[in-house]
């Protein structure tokens, strides 16, 4: 298993990275909160899931080893693969997965693209003795994880966030409604010093799992 990489970042997309290792790059699946901390040209280091199929071997990356034990956690749920898993990721950090689950909030589970009201029951049925408690404080607008870049401030962001949508499922006219309405917040971070694209993205994708 591939348990990290560590290197430099050759090329970001909407739905991963490509990481230099001793000269040979490797593709990684991310969250868009992961990929939004990345620079091409700069280091990073990711945690790492390799998932094995009959016709494929996938790299998934994370921002630490937590998010990483619960991505793996998350697929040992009945009907949970890793796209569906890495989905859950991208709504919410893995405190708040972990809350919705012990609690029991159905409707946090189901604001991932993917995930019924059977199928959130069932991730709470499954999982709940199984979680535990927040091992790090793994947030999209919290601290830089260690190993990777913080988040800095990306031109344009707006550009950078609709790729991130669209990405994940939703329309270009959905990605723009969404961008919109969190015009103001950009611009007060703006004032504030700079942009913080993993924030906007978390809200942006909130707001879009209620609508």
């Amino acid at each position: 298993m591939i348990a990290s990489v560590n290197g430099r970042v050759a090329a970001v997309s909407p739905d991963g990275a490509v990481v230099e290792v001793g000269g040979v790059g490797l593709s990684v699946q991310c969250t868009p909160g992961t990929i939004a901390r990345l620079t091409v040209g700069e280091p990073a280091r990711l945690s790492t899931s390799l998932v094995v199929r009959e016709d494929s071997l996938t790299l998934y990356g994370f921002a630490d080893d937590d998010e990483r034990q619960l991505f793996e956690l998350l697929q040992t749920a009945n009907g949970v693969g890793p796209r569906l898993a890495q989905a859950v990721l991208a709504i919410h950090p893995p405190r708040e997965v972990r809350r919705a689950v012990s609690m029991g909030d159905l409707k946090a589970l189901m604001q991932v693209p993917g995930i019924g009201k059977k199928g959130a029951e069932r991730l709470v049925l499954e999982l709940r003795d199984r979680l535990g408690t927040t091992a790090t404080d793994t947030q999209l607008d919290g601290p830089a994880t260690p190993g990777l870049p913080a988040v800095t401030p990306v031109a344009p962001w707006r550009d950078q966030l609709t790729s991130a949508l669209v990405g994940l499922g939703w329309s270009s006219r959905e990605a723009e409604s969404a961008l919109a309405a969190l015009e103001p917040v950009a611009e007060q971070q703006a004032a504030d010093g700079g942009v913080q694209v993993a924030l906007l993205l978390r809200q942006a994708l909130q707001m879009l799992g209620r609508s």
